[in-house]
């Protein structure tokens, strides 16, 4: 059975078995929809092309934390994508929770066949689940939210106390060239274009990029930029790789944020056990337990 997918003035929840029921709340509670960020096509149309099976890199994201935490456990997945995460971490849960605004389709077909998944179609920063997790994480969404810091004081709300929030998203420290040259090409030129066409384009930078990464970037000069990013793209696939870059092509904003603003998010008197690392230079992964 094809999963319905409701408007934004909705909530769909979908379980497992592609069953869907829509819960329609707009007209009970209005006030719920205010300010809701719109929907973005870019990302229902990435999903439904393009797909991430790389465990190992997602189980770097959420480091120090493992899937093992995850045994047993109430898992929110806020800005769930097209499901793939919730993949991962479906085998070890209880039961897995995926929010998401754009991509509710792609999300249901690919945890179909997984009896503890249910999906809810909401914006992350304004949904109002009625209940809280043991785990709840946010894995490379909050930075293109329209407010990532106002999006991680809601999702934290749907942590229980003595839960945990793990969150992963870009930095600013490391990413001069995402931020001066990537984003402005970006909004100048490639949003005008067909996503078929910036898919295409993505695949011959990805073959072009590449052609440094498996030459000069194998010499030690760490001074380089992206040096240890690079090390992440010679473990991954073209195909992968393409998606890394069309991904963010096709974001249609994308906020870098810095370290301070990472652990104003996790700060003493909310969380305790935090952790905030840098991963491979340009990003940040922080996780906490909740208070």
């Amino acid at each position: 059975m094809k999963p319905r997918v409701c408007s934004p003035l909705s909530t769909s929840l979908v379980a497992g078995t592609g069953t869907c029921c829509i819960l329609t709340l707009y007209s009970a509670h209005p006030f719920l929809f205010l300010n809701v960020q719109e929907k973005q096509q870019q990302w229902a149309w990435q999903w439904n092309k393009l797909y991430d099976d790389n465990k190992w890199l997602f189980s770097e994201w959420i480091w120090p934390n493992t899937f093992e935490d995850f045994r047993g456990k109430s898992v929110l997945d806020c800005g769930c994508g097209g499901g793939q995460h919730l993949q991962f971490v479906a085998p070890y849960c209880a039961e897995a929770v995926g929010v998401d605004l754009n991509a509710l389709a792609s999300a249901a077909r690919n945890t179909a066949d997984l009896k503890n998944v249910k999906l809810i179609e909401n914006d992350i920063a304004k949904m109002e689940l009625g209940r809280t997790f043991d785990i709840v994480y946010s894995i490379g969404v909050l930075h293109h939210t329209d407010d990532p810091t106002a999006s991680f004081r809601n999702i934290i709300k749907h942590a229980k106390t003595g839960g945990k929030v793990i969150v992963w998203v870009y930095s600013k420290e490391g990413n001069a060239l995402n931020r001066w040259l990537v984003e402005p090409a970006k909004n100048i030129l490639v949003h005008y274009l067909p996503r078929s066409v910036v898919l295409f384009l993505s695949r011959i930078l990805t073959a072009l990029v590449s052609i440094p990464v498996y030459t000069v970037y194998l010499l030690p000069l760490k001074f380089l930029p992206y040096y240890e990013y690079f090390q992440n793209w010679r473990k991954l696939t073209f195909d992968r790789n393409v998606l890394n870059v069309f991904d963010k092509l096709n974001a249609p904003q994308t906020f870098f944020i810095p370290h301070s603003q990472v652990e104003g998010w996790f700060r003493d008197s909310e969380f305790t056990d935090v952790h905030i690392s840098p991963y491979k230079g340009v990003s940040w992964r922080g996780s906490g337990t909740k208070r």
